[in-house]
């Protein structure tokens, strides 16, 4: 069963943490976006494998998009 890391609200990427096959644990800092010149950072919310990553640095995010998805083992 896979999960989403969903972006709690729009802003730019700032910093990519993670990589497809990297094995994250619940908690960690996945990524860190900029909104209204603060820099928000996004945690994984489960332990598993990243599958797909659907940002890059410098993108511009939308609230509530999907920005990777990990699996569960």
């Amino acid at each position: 069963m896979a999960q989403e890391i969903i972006a709690p609200l729009a802003g730019k990427v700032l910093q990519l943490n993670i990589a497809v096959g990297d094995k994250v644990e619940e908690d960690d800092e996945a990524l860190v976006i900029e909104a209204m010149k603060m820099e928000t950072p996004i945690y994984v919310p489960c332990d598993g494998t990243i599958k797909q990553i659907n940002v890059k640095e410098g993108d511009e995010i939308e609230e509530e998009d999907v920005l990777a998805i990990i699996g569960k083992e």
